[in-house]
């Protein structure tokens, strides 16, 4: 087959080497052909030339030999071509592509190079005759969709078409986030036009940027050589830019570059091509500009780059085969190869309208008295989505029918066959009038006159059936009969409703609780996305997925399993690409026998099905198989058409219990919108058939696989019956609060076996990330005896480099197991600032261990260290581990997961995600003051539709409601409930509190000191959002200034919305942020916003700082001493000292008559910064401490404000970071017989023994590694500070050291040798001489 092909393989190749760019620090190309063997003709850095390299390769021969060895040829070039001594640069992060040509099946197993060369993140094309065997095809190739077929090599042609004549327009998005990736676009958009003919008669080519406005770089017209185009080319920049509107871009394209004056040959029938290139949302409106594009005919195809939105990209691509996302560097030449090949093969204008099936679009309208002031804003509703809808082609009919105390028919599916006719009666309409609305009858009106054939439906035709139904209120009847009879029938209904409308009977009404809209005054603005899910979520055929049970036990019954999936194979429509089919079998782990994309036609998969062998093996691994279905096999690059809305069905066929757990999976594959169908025999767990379908009642039992005949039809009618909403899955499994996590791997001699699967493990964990330097942070560490990190939380910005850095992990190796070292060496060196930690920023901390044995060393003391630093650790063990171990070291003992082996890592995958996912703690504050008695009603129901909204039955969000006017009621805390049913519930009977005046600021108050903490069941330390919502209707009698300051600090979200009798001014102060405080006339105008607050909630992010617990929990008024080593020696340690201050200073209750601090600093010589009596404010203090390198000549007067003859406690706080050169034992014992409460803190320089002398007490001597580690025992002092209790020992007026608060007033020594015993006690003598003067015996308590 490649004998007779060779000259169209070598043809292909040069074109290929045609587009690239080559050079030594550009592109490079290698060239290997093999048979049995592999035969180099030129490896990556023989050539540094194009010339040179196409010279090679039109004197290729063809090799000749038998057989084909593809398994050996893929280690070859793995391990020859893609070195670095040949050329290789993936060390430096180089994309490595492979281009594989096969004309039949491998001799030789492909499987183990093929998944090396995936490990090694090579990205492999595979192009493979009819004699070659697609699934092995598939198997070679970095997905399945990198497969190309052809029927022979002749054929090549087919699958690099080239475009003969077109007008091609790239607008590219030139703003500032474009930036970053600026050398990639353009180098894709050269590469893409270098593979052009270009010229008058063949391919004019346009460029235009655009951010706020649009700049023509050259117009169709302007080069008619390619030469020209190109030179432009290479000098051209990104124009940068804030705003970025697309609407405009496209109109001008429309408008100034596509026409006859630049060049447009649309009037002589050459196809009209727009190229976007975008890498975020629009803020302007881009439906109106997309739908005038395809009017006048023009092809857009989408291409999204970065942070791109995914619905934005399905609007305006032309059709859905015309998006194209690119996530990471290597995914432009794929994506620039398959643009060309679509854009070679689109060879008419596109006509108007929204696809090629065919529709029938019934509109009932709201006519009735309630909605006349509206009906204008429902009629340009209804003409707007008219006049995008292909009534004059045949493919769309439409009618409407007007409701209020009965239906009215105004026109039929078969009244008109022109979009104008239909128009020029839908503009015309009038509210019928009446009152009041009956739903239901209107809906059963329908169904028996307007979606019949005698009206004009087309059902029987295969037609989808479409109802849109407007209320303007709640129906007086029931709808849910008539509901439920359209849904049998097949109709699919979308229910809008505007504010008067009841919720929960729009979700009845609708097909699925996601087709439910509220459009506030039905106002058109929200009405913009409503066309594309009318065609986006009607899907066509189904993607069928048959999971089959190949373990020991099935080994009798797997014929009938076999004749089984043939039969109902035999029912779908495969020929046409309705329905697409895959089946994988599975016992320990899952082997797939073909794709979803494998084969086109039934006759294919009736073949493959009749040479079925059983697999065989144990355990039965059922959990990890449905894992793998929903990374693997439910999958665009395995033919999964979920995002263009086609249902997806899951039949498993089981003979047994699973060994692993199906949970997790199972959910997974629910909320991805798999229709799951569980079939078991006697042997199997019914109860677990229940959890893996997707719901109860598909779940199907028989005696025996041959009995599989008896539930066929009961099957089939399920799968045609049910009707799931297929939703695309959010990228992110993480909440939006950025996070530091590191991975630490088990890397020694007992994991070899399961690193593949670790590192794999991770790779999709990160996948889901948001990684960034301003978003999460990854780092990745490898252990057995010593530790070793592969890269550091700084390293890496973007995902695509750190996936790419894991692909390239190598297994250490090593013994014995240290996990305590390791824990304490990622502590020391990892999550530090050097290395790329935020923790002193408040960014959450976590650790993912992944172990596969038992500690040779000792964890418990690590353990705890990074416990009291605030480290999430999540740990995750075999079988072989220690769980005990785990548990210790996780942060919690529910945070030990446990897997039998590595290879089982997918199924705890979810569980992961859901431990990790930080979901919101949110609390409603609701106003209960006689003022707002008329309004509670909507406020309620208001509460009741954001709840409906939250993810709290999988404990992600958590939710309270507290009720205020004069004091603050909790109606329930946010650990009160754990359903959102339950929720709901307690909502509906929420009664209206009364009472006044309204105090907002004292509620605000409440809500920090008593609902916003951990014993009410706040999440904040784990670094969960915490949200805020106020509904005030009406100014507050008390102050909210400090209360609002109190919350802003504590990092909670406030989000204040108010009335016509709120002070704007006041709201504006107790949000987050100004833009947070929202308005409505009246309560009952809160869905009008409803929107708006919730796209604001899921875009904001803030940071979640753990607050340390209050240093002083009671009142008792202190005197503070901050004892600060200013000598040689902490010179760098100074910075992180000040800072401790200032943290600690921050906590307590600053005041003439009450808390009171000094600061003083010494080396040989001490110096009083500042006297207990000196500033009465926190903000004073900490404004004094931040600034102490800059006050060394201030002078002090010697009264220093010190209490303790008043009973005020006395505290000093030392920080040292050295052996004292004098003796400490005296000035020590003077200050303990004194009754100050000393607490030392020391570094590793410091003498350990010495500070314990110093110290009240031994324990109360504190350590750290450096200065700079002070945050990690700054819960350690406050728990000392709040609990020590000290009685003062009397005191005769002696002139010993008894007051630190009057220490010298001497200039500021930072320098000189380190005197502490002179500070202490000589130094002293004088600054307290005045002050100490006949104490009386007294006890002095803390508290």
């Amino acid at each position: 087959d490649s004998r007779n092909g060779f000259e169209e393989i070598r043809g292909l190749v040069e074109k290929i080497v045609e587009s690239l760019n080559l050079g030594e620090n550009r592109d490079q190309v290698a060239v290997v052909q093999y048979s049995r063997d592999a035969t180099v003709n030129f490896y990556l850095n023989s050539y540094s030339s194009k010339n040179d390299v196409l010279s090679s390769i039109r004197t290729m021969r063809h090799k000749y030999g038998r057989p084909l060895n593809i398994g050996k040829a893929l280690a070859f070039v793995r391990d020859n071509v893609f070195s670095s001594s040949v050329g290789g640069r993936s060390a430096e992060s180089v994309p490595q592509y492979l281009y594989i040509f096969s004309g039949g099946r491998s001799g030789d197993d492909v499987r183990e190079p093929a998944q090396s060369l995936k490990e090694n993140g090579i990205k492999t094309f595979s192009i493979g005759t009819k004699n070659a065997d697609t699934l092995e095809m598939q198997t070679i190739s970095f997905t399945p969709a990198h497969y190309f077929h052809v029927t022979n090599f002749n054929n090549l042609q087919s699958i690099h078409p080239s475009v003969e004549s077109a007008d091609i327009v790239f607008l590219l998005d030139g703003s500032d986030e474009m930036q970053e990736s600026e050398r990639l676009i353009l180098d894709f958009v050269r590469e893409f036009v270098n593979q052009l003919e270009i010229g008058p008669s063949k391919v004019q080519v346009a460029l235009i940027q655009y951010s706020a406005e649009p700049t023509a770089d050259f117009r169709l017209n302007t080069y008619s050589l390619k030469e020209n185009v190109m030179s432009h080319l290479s000098n051209v920049k990104l124009k940068g830019g804030f705003t970025l509107n697309t609407g405009v871009a496209l109109d001008y394209v429309k408008n100034n570059v596509l026409t006859t004056s630049s060049g447009s040959r649309a009037q002589q029938g050459v196809p009209q091509i727009l190229i976007i290139l975008r890498g975020r949302k629009s803020e302007d409106d881009v439906l109106g500009p997309v739908d005038r594009l395809r009017k006048a005919g023009i092809a857009l195809f989408s291409v999204g780059v970065n942070n791109t939105d995914t619905l934005e990209m399905e609007q305006l691509a032309h059709s859905l085969r015309a998006e194209y996302l690119i996530k990471e560097k290597s995914d432009f030449p794929f994506v620039k190869e398959q643009l060309l090949s679509a854009i070679a093969s689109h060879k008419d204008t596109v006509s108007p309208g929204v696809g090629d099936m065919a529709r029938d679009i019934v509109f009932l309208i709201d006519g009735s008295d309630d909605v006349r002031s509206k009906f204008s804003a429902i009629r340009e509703f209804v003409a707007k989505m008219v006049d995008s809808f292909d009534l004059d082609q045949g493919k769309d009919k439409v009618a409407v029918v007007q409701y209020s105390n009965n239906a009215e028919l105004s026109f039929n599916l078969n009244t008109y066959n022109t979009r104008d006719d239909a128009l020029k009666h839908v503009t015309s309409l009038k509210p019928k009038g009446g009152r009041p609305q009956y739903i239901g009858a209107a809906l059963q009106f329908v169904r028996d006159n307007v979606f019949v054939s005698t009206a004009g439906g087309r059902h029987h035709e295969g037609a989808k059936q479409i109802l849109v139904v407007l209320a303007g209120g709640r129906s007086r009847d029931s709808p849910r009969g008539p509901a439920s009879m359209l849904k049998a029938a097949g109709v699919v209904t979308f229910a809008v409703g505007s504010r008067m409308s009841n919720s929960a009977e729009m979700q009845v009404i609708s097909s699925d609780p996601n087709y439910t809209y509220s459009i506030p005054d039905f106002n058109l603005d929200y009405f913009n996305n409503l066309d594309k899910h009318l065609w986006l979520n009607c899907p066509r055929g189904r993607d069928v997925v048959f999971l089959l049970d190949g373990s020991d036990g099935t080994r009798a019954g797997f014929p009938a399993m076999r004749d089984f999936v043939q039969r109902v194979v035999e029912t779908l429509s495969v020929d046409d690409n309705k329905d697409r089919v895959s089946v994988v079998q599975y016992s320990r782990d899952p082997t797939v026998q073909f794709y979803l994309n494998t084969y086109t036609t039934k006759g294919e998969i009736l073949d493959t099905l009749r040479d079925l062998r059983h697999k065989g093996g144990r355990p039965l691994n059922t959990g990890a198989a449905l894992q793998y279905l929903r990374d693997n096999v439910f999958t665009v690059s395995a033919g999964s058409r979920r995002p263009e809305g086609v249902q997806q069905v899951l039949i498993l066929l089981s003979g047994g219990r699973s060994f692993d757990s199906v949970d997790a999976p199972a959910s997974a594959l629910k909320k991805l919108g798999v229709l799951t169908f569980a079939i078991g025999t006697r042997s199997s767990d019914s109860r677990e058939l229940q959890n893996i379908a997707h719901d109860p009642s598909y779940a199907l039992s028989v005696s025996e696989f041959t009995d599989l005949p008896s539930v066929q039809q009961q099957l089939q009618d399920s799968v045609e019956a049910a009707v799931i909403d297929v939703t695309p899955e959010s990228p992110t499994v993480l909440g939006i609060a950025k996070k530091d996590i590191v991975f630490l791997l088990d890397g020694s001699d007992g994991t070899r076996n399961g690193f593949p699967a670790m590192r794999n493990f991770v790779e999709r964990v990160v996948e889901k990330l948001n990684v960034g330097e301003n978003e999460d942070r990854v780092s990745v560490v490898q252990y057995s005896r010593d530790a070793e990190v592969h890269f550091y939380l700084k390293t890496y910005t973007t995902r695509e480099e750190i996936v790419d850095s894991v692909r390239g992990l190598r297994h250490r190796g090593g013994r014995p197991l240290n996990t305590g070292a390791a824990l304490q060496y990622v502590r020391d060196n990892v999550f530090t600032n050097s290395s790329g930690s935020r923790r002193l920023q408040g960014v959450p901390q976590m650790l993912i261990l992944l172990n596969g044995g038992r500690s040779f060393d000792n964890v418990d003391t690590p353990a705890s260290a990074l416990k009291q630093q605030g480290i999430f650790v999540i740990g995750i063990g075999t079988r072989s581990s220690d769980i005990k171990e785990m548990q210790k070291i996780s942060y919690d003992p529910s945070l030990a997961l446990a897997v039998s082996e590595f290879t089982d890592l997918p199924s705890i995958q979810e569980q992961l995600s859901s431990v990790m996912s930080t979901g919101r703690d949110v609390v409603f504050l609701l106003d209960g003051s006689d003022g707002t008695r008329a309004g509670f009603p909507a406020m309620r129901d208001f509460v009741q539709r954001v709840v409906e909204t939250l993810s709290v039955d999988d404990n992600k969000d958590r939710v309270s409601v507290v009720q205020y006017s004069r004091d603050p009621t909790v109606q329930f805390y946010l650990n009160t409930y754990t359903t959102k049913g339950e929720i709901l519930d307690t909502l509906r009977d929420l009664r209206h509190k009364g009472g006044r005046p309204l105090n907002t600021g004292a509620a605000l108050q409440y809500l920090r000191d008593n609902v916003f903490t951990v014993s009410a069941g706040s999440r904040r330390p784990e670094g969960v959002q915490q949200v805020l919502i106020l509904l005030s209707g009406g100014r507050s009698f008390d102050s909210v200034d400090a209360a609002a300051s109190a919350l802003k600090k504590l990092g909670v979200l406030t989000f204040a919305i108010g009335t016509r009798s709120s002070d704007s001014r006041e709201l504006q102060n107790i949000a987050h942020d100004p833009s947070y405080a929202l308005s409505v006339s009246e309560f009952t105008d809160l869905p009008s916003v409803q929107q708006q607050l919730q796209d604001s909630v899921e875009a904001a992010v803030i940071d979640v700082t753990p607050e340390s617990p209050t240093v002083l929990v009671d009142s008792a008024k202190k005197d503070i001493v901050f004892l600060l080593d200013g000598s040689d020696g902490t010179r760098n340690g100074f910075p992180a000292m000040r800072n401790f201050v200032e943290r600690v200073v921050e906590k307590l209750n600053v005041g003439e008559n009450k808390d009171r601090v000094s600061v003083v600093q010494y080396s040989r010589d001490a110096e009083v910064h500042f006297y207990l009596k000196t500033y009465t404010t926190r903000e004073e203090i900490v404004d004094s401490v931040r600034a102490l390198q800059y006050v060394r000549d201030n002078v002090f007067t010697n009264s220093s404000g010190s209490r303790r003859l008043q009973g005020v406690p006395q505290m000093l706080i030392l920080l040292n970071g050295g052996r004292s050169f004098d003796n400490v034992d005296t000035p020590a014992s003077a200050l303990k017989q004194q009754g100050i409460f000393v607490i030392g803190i020391g570094t590793r320089s410091s003498d350990i023994k010495e500070m314990q002398k110093i110290s009240y007490d031994p324990s109360l001597a504190l350590a750290v590694s450096e200065f700079t580690d002070l945050p990690s025992i700054q819960e350690q002092l406050s728990s000392v500070m709040s609990t020590v209790v000290v009685r003062a020992t009397p005191v005769t007026p002696t002139v010993t050291g008894k007051n630190l608060t009057h220490f010298l007033h001497s200039k500021i020594m930072v320098g000189g040798k380190l005197n502490r015993a002179k500070v202490l006690f000589t130094k002293s003598m004088s600054a307290s001489a005045n002050l100490i003067k006949n104490t009386n015996k007294q006890s002095c308590q803390l508290w």
